[in-house]
C-alpha cells in the first residue's frame, strides 16, 4: 500500500497516462455516444452551425438500411465459422510443439510469423493464391488463362478448378477463402497463448496419469483440457472480439469494394459498414453503427464467460 502523504506521487506518475486515455478512449467514447443521439449528424454541416435533434433515428437508419443484414450475417458467419476451428487447430498444435524438444523454439518462432506480418499484404498473398488469372503473351498477344496455385493443386488430384474470387464466384466461394484465411492469420496468437498454459501445468498430473496407464486420449480430455481451460476461455472470448470486428482480411483479398469484381459489398461486415458511412461523412450513422457493433460484442462476451463460470476450472 502507498502511504497516504505519499499517493500525490502515485498520481503523478500515473498522470501521462492518464491524460492519454482520457483524451484517446474516454472522449472518443463520449464523443461517439453523442453524435450517434443526434439525428441524421453530419461532420460538415455541424460545422457550420447547423441544429440536430436527440433521438434514435440513427438508430433505427442503420437497422433498416438494406445492407445491414447482410453485413451483419457475414460477421457471423465468420465469427461461428473461424473461432472454433481455429481454436481447435491451434489446441492441436499447441500440444504438439509441446511433445516435441528438438527444434521447439524453431518451430514457434516459424508458427508466430504471420501474427507480425501485415494483415493486409497476406490478404494480397491469398488473394493471388486463389485468384484465376489471364495474361497476355507472345507478339500475336495470346491470352493465356492461369487457373492459379490453389486450383492447380486441386487439379493435380484430379479435381475441377473452382471460381473462387473473382467475377462470377459464389458467396460461398468466397466465404470459404476468407475463413481459411481467417483461420491461418488467427493461429499464431492462439497457438502463443495455449502452448505457455501448456507449459505451465505441473508435469506431476502426468506422471501420475502414466503409472496409472491412462490412454494419451483421457490424459488429452481429463488433464489437459480441463487444466487448459482458462486460457481456452481467454482466446475465445478474444476470437469472438476480433471475429466480430473482422475488415482487413476482405480489404486484403477482395479491395476495397469489400467483394469480387461486380459484386461490391457482397463480403461487407460492420465494421466495413462503419467506414463506408464515415467516407461519406455521415458519422451520426458510422457512431450508431458503432454501438450497435459494441452491444453484440458486449453480450456475446457477457455469454462467454457465463459459459466458462461453468466450464473453466482454475
Amino acid at each position: 500500500m502507498v502511504d497516504s502523504k505519499q499517493q500525490w506521487k502515485a498520481w503523478l506518475y500515473l498522470s501521462p497516462a492518464i491524460v492519454l486515455l482520457l483524451v484517446f478512449t474516454v472522449w472518443p467514447i463520449i464523443n461517439t455516444v453523442r453524435m450517434a443521439l443526434l439525428e441524421n449528424y453530419n461532420g460538415m454541416t455541424a460545422v457550420s452551425g447547423a441544429h440536430f435533434d436527440v433521438g434514435f433515428a440513427n438508430f433505427a437508419t442503420v437497422i433498416n438500411y438494406p445492407q445491414f443484414l447482410n453485413c451483419l450475417k457475414t460477421t457471423a458467419i465468420l465469427c461461428v465459422a473461424t473461432v472454433p476451428l481455429s481454436t481447435f487447430l491451434a489446441l492441436v498444435i499447441a500440444v504438439a510443439l509441446n511433445s516435441i524438444r528438438p527444434l521447439q523454439r524453431t518451430l514457434q518462432t516459424i508458427f508466430f510469423l504471420p501474427y507480425v506480418t501485415n494483415s493486409i499484404a497476406i490478404g494480397m498473398v491469398f488473394a493471388a493464391m486463389f485468384n484465376i488469372v489471364g495474361n497476355l503473351f507472345g507478339t500475336e498477344n495470346e491470352l493465356i488463362v492461369t487457373a492459379g496455385i490453389v486450383n492447380n493443386v486441386i487439379q493435380l488430384f484430379g479435381g475441377e478448378p473452382v471460381n473462387w474470387i473473382n467475377a462470377g464466384s459464389t458467396y460461398w466461394a468466397n466465404m470459404t477463402v476468407l475463413i481459411i484465411y481467417i483461420v491461418w492469420n488467427a493461429l499464431p496468437f492462439k497457438i502463443l497463448i495455449l502452448l505457455g498454459g501448456l507449459q505451465s501445468i505441473n508435469k506431476q498430473y502426468y506422471d501420475a496419469a502414466k503409472v496409472d496407464g491412462t490412454s494419451r486420449r483421457r490424459i488429452f480430455a481429463k488433464i489437459t483440457v480441463p487444466l487448459l481451460s482458462p486460457m481456452l476461455a481467454y482466446v475465445i472470448i478474444t476470437g469472438f472480439i476480433g471475429g466480430f470486428k473482422e475488415y482487413s482480411s476482405i480489404v486484403g483479398i477482395f479491395g476495397d469494394n469489400m467483394g469480387p469484381a461486380g459484386d461490391a459489398g457482397r463480403l461487407n461486415t460492420i465494421v466495413g459498414f462503419i467506414y463506408k458511412a464515415l467516407e461519406t461523412n455521415k458519422l451520426g450513422r458510422a457512431s450508431a453503427a458503432a454501438l450497435i457493433l459494441f452491444g453484440i460484442i458486449f453480450v456475446v462476451t457477457m455469454i462467454n464467460m457465463q459459459v466458462s463460470k461453468k466450464r473453466v476450472h482454475y
